[in-house]
């Protein structure tokens, strides 16, 4: 079979590699059909992301089963589903606990597509067959009618996005939202946009200095705010942090109301001071960390199944699967090839 290589900063390559092979009951080989670029991914093309390769590619999309073990029983041969990023048994302490990213029955961080950063080598989704080692824990069928190319970043990107937002609102119903959007967590600030309007928010500000994502914003429903990542627009219990740097995330936490949740959403690749006494005096609740994707993927197709919600806005470029390296090098903000 064919999969895709990145061999360094704006370098990709088809290889040929040997088919995966069922071997245990509970696994399952897919076929990918839609996949979609994160927001890690056009920074390491770009070499602004330490994570030069080589390694196999991708790690989000929509899949169809073609095998499946003699103990599988959620999915059959023939369903699209959604594949989780990150290598989850479903049954383990953290598992159980929804925390499916810290998966104690691997080693730290797997998941596909993101080479060393991913533990093993699980390989990535931009290839003809991938293999599933925990099929009924980690497989989520999309439902009924839904379009597979809207949701290619429901594997990723969008339940990051929820998780900034989901069960913020849950506990908060209607509390207004600040999303500060930025060039590091592009796509994943602007479905935090979109969801956080899909789940009642009263009032959604979307703060950027780009006039794309600030359209993107406005067509998801949010309050479109132009300038920098520092502007003062007013205290809100939920703020989330996108944009990437000091300063975008000092701002996020300095917006933060009382007793409300600041998110960051962004990688800091550098140490950042924080104003632990002022978040101390608002009792200010600060939370970074890789999103625990599967458990938001039922949550946030739902929404999109429902019509409240709908992460094709977000996309920028979609491409054939035979133009898919060609689309790739051009690093746009949300890319979705289909096969």
């Amino acid at each position: 079979m064919k999969r895709l290589m990145l061999t360094g900063p704006g370098e990709l390559r088809w290889e040929e590699h040997p088919e995966p092979e069922l071997a245990e009951p509970g696994q399952a080989l897919v076929r990918p059909i839609a996949l979609a670029t994160c927001d890690i991914d056009p920074a390491v093309l770009r070499g602004a992301f330490p994570l030069p390769g080589p390694y196999s590619f991708g790690h989000e999309g929509v899949v169809e089963v073609v095998a499946i073990g003699d103990a599988v029983r959620t999915v059959a041969v023939g369903d699209r589903v959604v594949v989780p990023f990150q290598i989850s048994c479903g049954t383990c302490p953290a598992c159980l606990r929804g925390r499916t990213g810290n998966c104690t029955s691997h080693p730290p961080l797997s998941s596909y597509g993101l080479g060393p950063l991913g533990g093993l080598d699980w390989g990535g989704l931009w290839a003809d067959l991938a293999l599933i080692p925990h099929a009924d824990a980690m497989l989520v069928p999309l439902p009924p009618g839904i379009d597979l190319v809207a949701v290619a970043s429901a594997s990723d990107n969008i339940p990051d996005g929820y998780r900034a937002v989901g069960p913020q609102l849950a506990d908060n119903p209607g509390a207004e939202v600040l999303i500060i959007g930025g060039p590091a967590a592009p796509s994943i600030g602007l479905y935090a946009a979109g969801l956080a309007v899909a789940l009642g928010s009263a009032r959604v500000v979307y703060l950027d200095d780009s006039v794309e994502r600030l359209e993107i914003a406005k067509s998801l429903g949010a309050e479109a705010i132009e300038g920098p990542r520092d502007a003062r627009v007013g205290r809100f219990p939920i703020t989330v942090e996108s944009a990437g740097g000091a300063k975008a995330l000092r701002a996020a936490i300095d917006a933060t109301a009382y007793d409300g949740w600041s998110t960051s959403v962004s990688v800091q690749l550098t140490d950042v001071p924080l104003p632990i006494f002022e978040m101390y005096s608002r009792c200010c609740t600060f939370h970074t960390g890789r999103a625990h994707a599967r458990p938001a993927i039922p949550e946030v197709l739902d929404l999109v199944a429902a019509g409240r919600f709908d992460p094709s806005l977000v996309t920028t470029r979609t491409a054939n699967w035979d133009d898919a390296v060609d689309a790739l090098l051009e690093t746009p903000m949300k890319l979705v090839a289909v096969r």
